[in-house]
């Protein structure tokens, strides 16, 4: 019913930027939070940045002042701003968007498939 596609992940170096996207298409009346999680080897699942369809953030204390995630509501996308990146930001990247489903009055949590971010020292 709803699919998220993440792009943007790839190789880059300590001190480098990369922007993730994620879109969200299907049989949605509306999306509430869209997020980013990550989650590097052997780790658990990690929220990175999440935003409201208001505006509001919220980020993990370790990309705060490197990372910026932003929405677009009209589009169905949420993008994340990756700067200063640093190796133990090495992880898959996943979008996650609480959606209320068109002819269902339901809100439910949908993932992307993820995108690898890996950042070399």
């Amino acid at each position: 019913q709803v699919q998220l596609v993440e792009s943007g992940g790839g190789l880059v170096q300590a001190g480098g930027s990369l922007r993730l996207s994620c879109v969200a298409s299907g049989t949605i009346f509306s999306i509430n939070a869209m997020g980013w999680y990550r989650q590097g080897p052997g780790k658990q699942r990690e929220l990175v940045a999440a935003i409201t369809s208001g505006g509001s953030t919220n980020y993990a204390d370790s990309v705060k002042g490197r990372f910026t995630i932003s929405r677009d509501n009209a589009k169905n996308t949420v993008a994340l701003q990756m700067n200063s990146l640093k190796p133990e930001d090495t992880a898959v990247y996943y979008c996650r968007a609480g959606t209320v489903v068109r002819g269902t009055g339901g809100v439910y949590d949908y993932w992307g498939q993820g995108t690898q971010v890996t950042v070399s020292s």
